[in-house]
């Protein structure tokens, strides 16, 4: 039997056990064909009450074994990703419109995420303090207790297990509430993973739900942080409703990340990484490339070479194994992404390439002669589009660039890549790449946006997680009571 069958889950959702929730069942969509892959099982708010109350109860049990006992579990939840690969990333491709490649991604990601969680669980939680007095001062990390992480749907594996694994690790419990569309292969997987890796029972509740599902995660008093990921709108409801009731919240939100093509690159490689950039995965990346800032010498020529990219890239069902791009994740987002380019060609804006979809099957864009106030633009896309705008100074670059609410992640190509990294320090951006595209992501470094790309939390590396998912705690210690003039 398979890690993933489907008589342990079809129709259900893991709080203790797997059991029917009381939100009914939900269909398993394939956005390339439509297809039924099977039913899971939703939850609604009575669920999230009942499993925060499990996990509060079996935290304490959880955080009391030996770092040695957590560590082991997640190492085997590691190797039990790497295992399972296989079977895994056909859901992934299957259920969230991923290629081949993309998957192999994420399972490798989500197995680094155990591995590096599990050396976490033997990290250093304390330091010895100076103090003036005759005692013993001391700091100490204790877990947060119950962590709630709400994660969205075009990473879902990766962007569930970056905070559900150093969580865990760090001896709290964690109520997981994937995305409905992705519920499987970003909840389900997980859930399975550390049910066989020897998870106690009610430390990992996985619950498929709607908004009021995750509202409900957020307000229980029991769940002292939430991890949120997925897009501004949400996020500053989230971050909203989390100060009402006083719970941490760290908000990982959306972006419309530069790519600066400097003047001096080779166009051919600099068009294939931004082609990368804006059409991998359809776009549909916090850290994709959604804005080309590029010199005017070369401005033509790079229009001109990444058209060609966009146009020569197949999409299609990525189940085939013989396309670059898949669907976008259903027809509301599509219908998006169609409104900001039909609305930046109105407002002047050339379409080089694309700018047509058949079904949810969008073709890669390329959109040249745009304004900064176009939507496409000034707008985070989410969706295969690429607006280029040409700059003739390194001054009117920079002021393209950080032109933008967002601040999530910066893309600088240039032969002088020194000179690249002074201008990096001019433009405010949570990660910077010289000589690469925006998006890249591992587990051992941190990662958060500034602005309306989230509240400057980062999640990713050691200290990051420390920071997330445990509570500081002052201690002092004497060995006689203290005397006091009272």
């Amino acid at each position: 039997m398979g890690l993933l069958d489907e008589s342990v889950w079809a129709g259900k959702l893991l709080r203790r056990e797997w059991t029917a929730g009381h939100g009914g069942e939900r269909t398993v969509v394939e956005p390339a064909t439509g297809g039924e892959l099977g039913r899971v099982g939703v939850a609604d708010p009575s669920d999230v009450t009942a499993a925060c109350e499990q996990a509060a109860e079996a935290q304490g049990e959880w955080a009391a074994l030996p770092y040695s006992r957590r560590a082991a579990v997640l190492r085997r939840a590691g190797a039990l990703f790497e295992e399972h690969a296989e079977e895994i990333q056909g859901w992934i491709v299957r259920e969230s419109g991923g290629i081949g490649p993309k998957a192999q991604l994420e399972t490798h990601i989500a197995a680094e995420e155990c591995y590096e969680a599990a050396a976490l669980a033997s990290h250093p939680t304390g330091e010895i303090l100076r103090t003036e007095q005759p005692r013993l001062s001391f700091a100490r990390r204790r877990p947060a207790g119950v962590v709630g992480v709400i994660a969205p749907f075009n990473f879902p594996l990766i962007l569930s297990i970056r905070a559900v694994a150093p969580a865990l690790a760090l001896g709290n419990a964690v109520v997981l509430k994937p995305d409905p569309r992705t519920a499987v292969c970003g909840g389900v997987s997980v859930a399975r993973v550390f049910e066989e890796a020897g998870l106690p029972a009610g430390v990992l509740a996985m619950l498929p739900g709607g908004a009021d599902c995750g509202e409900a995660v957020i307000a229980d008093p029991r769940v002292r942080v939430v991890a949120f990921t997925g897009s501004t709108r949400a996020g500053r409801a989230v971050g909203a409703l989390a100060a009402q009731h006083l719970t941490r919240a760290h908000l990982e939100l959306g972006g419309n990340s530069a790519l600066v093509v400097m003047g001096d690159v080779d166009v051919e490689e600099a068009a294939s990484a931004g082609a990368f950039g804006s059409f991998m995965h359809q776009g549909q990346i916090c850290m994709t490339t959604g804005r080309h800032v590029v010199d005017a010498a070369i401005a033509d020529d790079y229009v001109a070479a990444l058209a060609e990219h966009a146009r020569k890239l197949p999409v299609g069902d990525p189940a085939s194994g013989t396309v670059a791009l898949g669907p976008i994740i259903d027809a509301v987002q599509r219908d998006h992404v169609h409104e900001l380019v039909t609305a930046s060609v109105a407002a002047g804006a050339r379409v080089d390439a694309g700018g047509t979809y058949e079904d949810l099957f969008y073709r890669p864009t390329v959109l040249s002669g745009i304004t900064p106030q176009a939507p496409a633009w000034a707008e985070e896309v989410f969706g295969p589009v690429a607006p280029v705008i040409p700059y003739s100074t390194e001054d009117e670059a920079i002021a393209l660039a950080a032109d933008s609410e967002y601040g999530l992640s910066l893309g600088i190509l240039a032969r002088d890549g020194l000179r690249a990294l002074e201008l990096s320090e001019r433009i405010p951006s949570g990660a910077v790449h010289i000589n690469d595209q925006t998006v890249a992501d591992e587990s051992v470094a941190p990662f958060g946006g500034l602005g309306f790309s989230g509240n400057g939390s980062r999640t990713g590396g050691i200290q990051a997680n420390l920071d997330a998912y445990t509570e500081t705690q002052w201690v002092t210690a004497q060995s006689t009571i203290a005397r006091y003039p009272f």
